[in-house]
């Protein structure tokens, strides 16, 4: 029996897909063998020495303490893509309001005043202040083609734009997924010069703290739209607001409300509403539960944002040793000679690295020990064993 603790309330079509004869799922549990989270913080939360995996019913993983579990040998999963055509139609909904002026248009008309004919009389006058634009032969540049930045380049193309994409660490799966309209842009710098529109849809590090800021936004043409569903900070609120204030941006569309950008007449703020929908929500939680699931019941990693991925099929009558260590040399070496010592066949091996992690699954033909689980745990750079039992 697995335990699972739930520190939000997880969809029920996600934890439907953990047979209750198989798992115990409540958000007061001792000793839990897996966390499913969505937006708790789990930074100061003291997790307990069971945990083997953690389960983000999402995509973005800053709640979580990703580097301490690390190395602790504990696997971190979300759900990427999951959300991604909530986002995507949130994007759209973007490009919309800010192109036909729509949200100042409702803002006029909750303000008319007197009977309907003086209103008539205003709306007719009034509306030549809330002239658009369209859509079709308008550039649209997409940073980062994940998930969501592929839907959202396709559909705009559908739309009739011109697409611009950008992301040097694109995988092919997307890549395959991606419409071949689609412009590739050289550079980021690239990109914004020739989009009258922007939207970002890349994770929140370092490098892309501040992506678009004053001297970028001078790059590119008059009167743009910078999107932001993807991070606060990927944007640089200072400059864009300047930047609207100069008359060089048409709109800002972010999913970020702040103090800074609250009452901006050239501001579409929503709160937080990416993935905020019935089915995104079920698609995480059904996704992040399925790969908890595998992992804990055969050791394979899927959509792990700290572990390599590893899929073996396990073949019936052997067990399985899943061992996470330092990506250091000769540790598959250590392993096979515990292994020989007690005359275990090894009947199959897999072995990932990702960074300073490695994953390394071990079928044997016959039953493991625990002190065998010691002994490999005893080496020096393992940080987790554990044992599967043949079925």
């Amino acid at each position: 029996m697995f335990k699972v603790q739930t520190l939000n309330n997880i969809s029920v079509h996600g934890l439907e897909r953990l047979p209750r004869e198989r798992y115990e799922v409540a958000s007061e549990i001792s000793s839990p063998d897996a966390v499913l989270v969505r937006s708790a913080d789990m930074h100061k939360l003291d997790i307990p020495a069971s945990v083997k995996a953690i389960g983000r019913a999402g995509a973005g993983t800053n709640n979580i303490p990703v580097a301490a579990l690390s190395k602790r040998g504990v696997a971190v999963f979300n759900a990427p893509g999951a959300n991604s055509n909530a986002v995507k139609e949130l994007v759209l909904a973007g490009m919309f309001l800010a192109a036909r002026n729509i949200p100042q248009s409702l803002d006029f008309v909750k303000k008319l005043e007197g009977d309907d004919k003086a209103m008539h009389v205003a709306v007719e006058d009034g509306k030549k202040k809330f002239v658009g634009f369209e859509l079709p032969g308008r550039t649209l540049g997409v940073i980062g083609l994940g998930a969501i930045g592929v839907k959202v380049a396709n559909a705009a193309l559908e739309l009739g734009m011109t697409v611009y994409g950008y992301d040097p660490a694109m995988t092919v799966q997307n890549a395959w997924q991606l419409n071949s309209g689609v412009r590739q842009a050289l550079s980021v710098d690239d990109l914004v010069s020739k989009s009258q529109f922007i939207s970002v849809h890349v994770p929140l590090l370092d490098a892309t703290r501040g992506l678009i800021n004053a001297e970028r936004l001078k790059l590119m043409p008059k009167k743009g739209v910078i999107l932001n569903f993807a991070r606060e900070a990927i944007v640089d609120e200072k400059a864009v607001i300047e930047s609207l204030d100069a008359g060089g941006l048409h709109a800002y569309v972010c999913d970020f409300p702040s103090n800074a950008l609250k009452g901006h007449p050239r501001v579409i703020a929503t709160p937080h509403l990416g993935a905020s929908t019935g089915e995104a929500e079920d698609n995480c939680a059904v996704m992040v539960a399925d790969q908890l699931r595998e992992f804990l019941e055969l050791g394979n990693v899927r959509n792990s944002v700290n572990f390599p991925e590893a899929v073996m099929a396990l073949l019936p009558g052997k067990t399985r040793l899943c061992i996470v260590n330092e990506n250091v040399p000769n540790m598959v070496g250590q392993i096979s000679t515990t292994l020989a010592k007690r005359n275990l066949n090894i009947a199959d091996l897999l072995n990932k690295s990702r960074g300073d992690l490695a994953y390394t699954i071990v079928d044997v033909d016959s039953g493991c020990a625990q002190d065998v689980v010691e002994e490999i745990q005893a080496i020096q750079g393992v940080l987790s064993v554990r044992c599967i039992p043949a079925r």
